[in-house]
């Protein structure tokens, strides 16, 4: 049911009010098709892969801070710079270094948190709140000093954007995502065990520790690569995730990976088609998705604490 609703989407973006015989017009929709669903993997794969190891359903990678830390990198590039920064770092550099600055802050994390006995892992979530909400109250600070066309820039990079795609920058995100998809899915079980608990995967053979630096690696490796490529959701992973975990009531990864894989590829390719065809680009994806995502995780906020009373 899902696969059909994600072809008529799919075929609806692609064809909607175009000239079949306008090869420029498909290629281009081909290429904003293959970036949504690159990056609807993604934030699918580490969503559940993060959830399932802190034990939270509330819980996305966007708590680490990876979108402060981009967001702040593309403040300084323009405070620095001024509006002439991206003539300056091009859009290949660009990607380049976020990716690095993304994946530098989480292995700097993880080394601090999983060196030594001290393996906390609800102190290394507080670690990565706080240093994120620092990054993005800095970043604030800098947007204050700005002039309104420096501004302007930066903003294009605070929202998801699929429009001018890079092919090489798509062809090198595709590629990262499909070694880290292939990471987990081969090791899917143990994702199943850790979901039990620490002990209880220890106690099954599951060398825990080790297990959860190397699935943390892999997430921190599709987040950067999936905001680095079109810009932060924040929402589009608790949206997913909790939307699999309602309608599909398994809790075997083999099947919650690819589920909530075709879910975020169903909301982007939706949710572009809306923007593009009948909001006529008064609005971003982003916008819609982290409006319906904030409001469901309010809701389930709510439910958690009816439970709790």
């Amino acid at each position: 049911m899902l696969l059909m609703l994600l072809a008529v989407a799919t075929g609806l973006f692609m064809l909607y009010d175009v000239d079949l015989s306008s090869s420029y017009a498909i290629d281009k929709r081909s290429i904003r098709l293959a970036s949504m669903l690159v990056v609807g993997v993604s934030v699918a794969y580490s969503s559940i892969v993060f959830q399932t190891i802190t034990g939270n359903r509330i819980l996305t990678p966007s708590v680490m801070g990876y979108e402060a830390v981009f967001v702040l990198f593309q403040t300084l590039i323009v405070f620095i710079y001024g509006d002439r920064a991206f003539q300056v770092i091009g859009q290949q550099e660009n990607f380049l270094y976020a990716v690095i600055l993304m994946l530098g802050f989480s292995l700097a994390i993880y080394l601090l948190m999983f060196t030594g006995r001290k393996r906390n892992m609800y102190f290394l979530l507080l670690v990565g709140m706080v240093l994120g909400t620092l990054f993005m109250t800095t970043s604030q600070f800098l947007h204050v000093l700005l002039d309104p066309n420096e501004f302007s820039v930066v903003q294009n990079f605070m929202f998801v954007s699929f429009a001018k795609m890079n092919t090489k920058l798509l062809a090198i995100a595709a590629a990262t995502m499909a070694v880290s998809v292939a990471y987990i899915s081969v090791h899917r079980r143990a994702l199943d065990v850790m979901a039990l608990g620490r002990e209880h995967a220890i106690n099954l053979g599951v060398n825990y520790d080790k297990m959860v630096r190397n699935f943390l690696l892999a997430v921190a490796l599709m987040v950067s690569v999936s905001t680095a490529l079109v810009g932060p959701i924040i929402f589009l992973g608790i949206l997913v995730c909790n939307l699999t975990y309602e309608l599909f009531r398994t809790r075997r990864h083999a099947y919650m990976l690819v589920i909530c894989s075709v879910v975020a590829c169903l909301c982007l390719v939706f949710g572009q088609f809306l923007v593009e065809h009948v909001l006529d680009f008064s609005t971003t994806v982003s916008i819609i998705i982290n409006f319906i995502g904030g409001v469901y995780f309010m809701y389930l906020l709510w439910i958690s604490r009816k439970k709790i009373t």
